[in-house]
């Protein structure tokens, strides 16, 4: 079977998982949206339309396999007692992320740091093109910018531009809580998203 006709397969299987859901829970539990019989979720600000006729983006498009994922994942993985736990972690910091570790760092924090080096005005009207928000007081940083990645999964950026000491550097920080709305390798392809969507305003 080709990749492709594996993909279809997955894609077709959390469709039919995803029809079986009441939408009321996922709108009480996960802060999206019901429209008639799809539920619409944001991604990095974009609304995403699923149903068990199929997902797309507010333009009518299909998005990536992998963020095709993410969105049924959020919905299928909807914890029955909202998490509390909110402090701000590291990827590593989760118990079961040790698999997807170097990946993350490899594909999502060091391209970010490596492009926008020397670069900060460039990263923050990138962001600001992606609903980043600045945040103050939280972090000493040259730039800190929170991201929705989805309702209930916000994501953290924080970048240091490079000096006469030290290269530039970025740290993408989760919310504890994120692990009950996703799993590791979903957590990892939303911050390669961000890192891919940064990299593509202003490379």
């Amino acid at each position: 079977m080709q990749e492709s006709e594996v993909f279809e397969k997955i894609y077709r299987d959390y469709l039919k998982e995803v029809s079986r859901l009441e939408p009321d829970r996922a709108r009480e539990r996960l802060g999206v949206q019901v429209v008639d019989e799809a539920v619409i979720i944001p991604f990095y600000g974009t609304p995403h339309h699923i149903s068990a006729q199929g997902i797309s983006d507010d333009q009518g498009r299909r998005p990536s396999h992998s963020v095709s994922v993410i969105l049924c994942k959020y919905l299928l993985l909807c914890p029955d007692v909202e998490p509390t736990e909110a402090d701000w972690v590291t990827y590593k910091d989760f118990k079961d992320a040790a698999p997807f570790v170097g990946g993350f760092l490899n594909n999502v924090e060091r391209p970010i740091a490596r492009t926008f080096s020397g670069r900060l005005n460039d990263l923050r009207r990138a962001c600001a093109d992606l609903t980043g928000r600045p945040v103050e007081g939280l972090v000493t940083a040259d730039l800190v910018m929170r991201f929705e990645a989805l309702p209930k999964v916000p994501v953290l950026m924080v970048f240091n531009d490079r000096d006469e000491d030290f290269p530039a550097h970025c740290s993408i920080l989760f919310e504890r809580r994120a692990e009950k709305y996703l799993d590791m390798e979903c957590l990892a392809i939303a911050g390669w998203a961000l890192s891919d969507w940064l990299k593509q305003k202003y490379s």
